[in-house]
């Protein structure tokens, strides 16, 4: 039987990224295929709740989710073609995207991160907070997350290969120091989530901060989950030449678990948030099933 990889090849087109001779073949596809699925439409239900609601745009923590979710949602689009096609992203690269696609990942590192010290000022300098972070502030935060990554990715491009990898191996490094700075701002903001809200007299605001803190927590502990073993394997790889290769994207575990992120981020948004929920159901699934909305 000619398998599809060889069919793909033979039209001059993307072969897809299994040959379905294995019944584990048509389990990777399908579950791509599902994910990709699940992404969009979790994802792209959280930004459009936040997009047609006011009393959420005006609230910055709200910018942030909103950021991550639209990052989510182009994200689960991707898999569409990493996850279904031949393709794997890197040095070397095959049907690759410049790494357009795996620089998605980047924008949210870096928005997680500015939204933790979103938070923490929020909460520990409220008056300074209010002054001087304006929601114009946060959406050019957000700008320029964008924008670093993909100037980052443009300049990679633009270099040749080994100037591109020493680039990239410099961009790991950068990683690591951003990773850890992620995991000390995660164990400051459960502190204060824990000890310092607690000694609050209870009120509206303080039920509004312990659950901005508890979204933010629980989001970037699941994203280093899910992220680590990829970054791990890639350094390994990179110092030691002893990491793990695999044949394609859509094949390989270590990124199938970062862009889980994907789904996981958006969940637990909906899950932390009840005015997300309301929005959502109100916006999106209230309108697709009347049923929900009456419920």
């Amino acid at each position: 039987m000619l398998s599809f990889n060889i069919t793909g090849t033979l039209t001059g087109g993307v072969p897809l990224a299994v040959d379905f001779d294995r019944p584990v073949d048509y389990l990777i596809f399908i579950f791509q295929l599902v994910f990709a699925t699940t992404a969009v439409l979790i994802a792209g239900t959280v930004a459009i709740g936040i997009l047609a609601t006011k009393a959420l745009r005006l609230q910055n923590r709200f910018i942030f989710m909103l950021n991550t979710s639209i990052c989510d949602t182009l994200v689960g689009l991707s898999v569409y073609y990493l996850g279904l096609f031949d393709v794997q992203e890197g040095y070397p690269s095959r049907n690759g995207t410049f790494n357009v696609l795996p620089s998605l990942l980047g924008v949210n590192i870096l928005t997680f991160l500015f939204a933790q010290f979103d938070r923490y000022f929020a909460v520990c300098y409220p008056f300074i907070y209010g002054r001087f972070i304006t929601r114009q502030v946060v959406i050019g935060i957000n700008v320029y997350c964008w924008f670093y990554s993909f100037a980052h990715l443009l300049a990679r491009n633009l270099l040749p290969v080994s100037k591109a990898m020493q680039m990239y191996s410099f961009s790991i490094v950068l990683l690591q120091i951003v990773v850890l700075t992620k995991v000390v701002m995660t164990i400051k903001l459960y502190v204060i989530a824990k000890y310092q809200l607690e000694r609050d007299p209870p009120s509206a605001e303080r039920e509004n901060k312990k659950e901005s803190l508890r979204i933010i927590i629980f989001v970037v502990i699941s994203f280093l989950v899910l992220w680590c073993p990829s970054f791990v394997n890639i350094i390994l790889r990179l110092i030691i030449r002893q990491g793990l290769s695999f044949e394609n994207e859509a094949t390989n575990p270590f990124a199938i678990m970062a862009r889980l992120n994907a789904v996981c981020t958006p969940a637990v948004y909906v899950w932390g948030s009840p005015a997300l929920r309301e929005a959502m159901v109100r916006t999106v699934w209230g309108r697709a099933c009347p049923r929900c909305k009456k419920r």
